[in-house]
């Protein structure tokens, strides 16, 4: 257990930061994702292009690219200096963002076409046609899939150790190199994958809670 109390100042870092990963990256995926989303099935044809070719675009390009072209392609731009946690944000959001996109669309695809026909028939706008009728009973069925996806973002949480950001995948270097017992590598990547297997069960939880409040009667 020297482990994790002879460094307990690392140990809150890492996990911080991977929390604040997965929150503040979820967050932002999730509302972009409902944007390109809505645009992947707006009438609109310039919408649809630019969210078809945004999400084949980021989705077919490995995470570990988009992590670099932020990590160390924005410093290239001359545009005002960001920390590398919140390039680290940047990138597996606008990532992420995708598969939320697919996912919400799947599932705005379920519902009945009339449904959205009969909307605009009284006048409601797009927007409100989302927002208001096909949104709601769409979320509903998305919720597998869609925690799927935060599932898959917590685990992605682990490429930005390989960026300069200390989050619980970085333990295993600046921990271990600070050890001089043997298995200490080891062990500390033992814990890491508990306290992933115990953020997973959380979330895990999270959804079965929610299926259960809002299914549908039959």
């Amino acid at each position: 257990m020297d482990a994790i109390f002879g460094n307990a100042d690392l140990w809150g870092e890492a996990i911080g930061n991977t929390v604040i990963l997965f929150l503040v990256g979820g967050v932002i995926a999730l509302v972009l994702g409902f944007i390109v989303g809505a645009m992947r099935v707006s009438p609109v044809p310039v919408a649809r292009a630019v969210g078809t070719v945004y999400v084949n675009i980021i989705r077919n390009t490995p995470l570990t690219l988009v992590f670099f072209f932020f990590v160390f392609g924005y410093p290239k731009l001359d545009l005002p200096p960001l920390s590398p946690l919140v390039l680290g944000i940047a990138a597996i959001s606008i990532y992420t963002a995708t598969y939320v996109a697919e996912v919400l669309r799947a599932g705005i695809n379920t519902v009945p076409v009339g449904q959205a026909e009969a909307a605009r028939a009284i006048g409601l706008p797009f927007g409100k046609v989302m927002s208001l009728i096909v949104l709601p009973q769409a979320f509903r069925s998305v919720m597998p899939p869609m925690m799927s996806v935060f599932i898959a973002l917590l685990k992605n949480t682990t490429i930005a150790a390989g960026f300069g950001i200390k989050d619980l995948a970085a333990l295993r270097a600046t921990v271990a190199d600070s050890a001089d017992r043997p298995g200490t590598m080891l062990e500390i990547l033992l814990l890491v994958a508990v306290v992933f297997v115990v953020l997973v069960l959380v979330l895990s939880w999270i959804q079965n809670r929610m299926e259960k409040k809002w299914k549908v009667a039959r």
